[in-house]
């Protein structure tokens, strides 16, 4: 039988490697790997389609969906998970210290359709109690000017939204023009005049997760709906291979009788995890992450991302919902 060959492109991620090198095979499948970081995999891929499965941004899915764009299809399997009160950055020396002071300030961010940026809008709105309207919300490049926003937007009418298409955030923070910063990645003077909201930001997202159940989701993997249309095999078949190369990868984490990665006490930290979230603390599928993917939608349709309110079981494809029993 002749095998489908397909294009993945994905960051370098050491639960995905076996995958990637094809020591984990995706039955069916000749797999190519293209190993490109978040940003320009998200890029080319919303704009041009260019490989047929890839790594991308949740927010960009959901919004795509919720504007009826059925064209890729995600797979619930979801590579990059990042809590984001660490991402809040501001001004040293500055008066603020504490999120809900954030209320009436201004805020830069690099994307109002960023991932990050959605989870962390909708912690300072639901936990911190500052509202999304209460802020003067500037889009612009984190270190560089010119940065776009990728999907159409439907903002609440009280949204105060404008682009500073000639400065970056670093420079507008650093200048006082803003008050802080949203961003998954750190402004260029971060430790010269720019620092964390939250220095010991592990303690308060610990905090936020018993609190919430919320273990925020970055990336998913999309596929093409054509080639599923041809190949509907496909979604399961990738699936499986991902939970596959994923448990192997906590498997040799947890082997305290090796390094397999240049870090100390590698081995109590997985245990540390485990007693947070549970024996299987990366989950993939749908109802081990209902509670954050709920979050997520609702956060997105409130701040107009979404463009309607999405079901949960309308974002991934029928046969990567259930499967047989033995």
């Amino acid at each position: 039988m002749t095998k489908v060959p397909l294009t993945l492109a994905i960051g370098d991620y050491e639960h995905t490697r076996d995958l990637a090198t094809g020591q984990v095979p995706v039955q069916g499948v000749d797999l190519n790997v293209l190993y490109l970081p978040p940003e320009e995999a998200f890029f080319r891929f919303t704009f041009f389609r260019e490989w047929e499965v890839s790594e991308m941004s949740m927010g960009k899915y959901v919004s795509l969906r919720s504007q009826e764009d059925n064209a890729i299809a995600a797979i619930p399997v979801f590579p990059s998970r990042v809590f984001r009160q660490s991402m809040i950055y501001v001004r040293d020396g500055g008066r603020i210290t504490r999120p809900e002071q954030l209320k009436g300030k201004r805020i830069g961010i690099p994307e109002w359709a960023q991932t990050a940026v959605i989870y962390t809008r909708g912690y300072l709105a639901h936990q911190a109690e500052v509202p999304l309207a209460s802020v003067e919300w500037i889009q612009a490049g984190v270190n560089e000017a010119g940065r776009v926003e990728k999907v159409k937007l439907k903002l609440p009418e009280s949204v105060r939204l404008r682009s500073e298409p000639e400065h970056s955030l670093n420079e507008m923070l650093l200048a006082g023009d803003i008050d802080a910063v949203l961003s998954a990645r750190p402004p260029r003077s971060f430790g010269r005049g720019i620092s964390r909201l939250f220095p010991d930001y592990e303690t308060v997202e610990a905090e936020y997760f018993r609190n919430t159940g919320v273990f925020p989701i970055m990336h998913v993997i999309v596929i093409k709906t054509e080639v599923l249309e041809r190949h509907p095999w496909l979604a399961m078949n990738l699936y499986k291979a991902f939970e596959e190369a994923k448990r192997r990868s906590i498997e040799r984490l947890s082997d305290i009788t090796a390094s397999h990665a240049p870090l100390a006490w590698l081995a109590p930290y997985t245990d540390r995890m485990k007693s947070l979230f549970g024996e299987d603390f990366w989950p993939y599928g749908l109802e081990k992450n209902r509670t954050t993917l709920q979050a997520f939608v609702d956060f997105a349709f409130e701040q107009g991302v979404c463009h309607r309110r999405l079901e949960l079981e309308g974002l991934f494809p029928k046969q990567v919902l259930t499967s047989f029993k033995i």
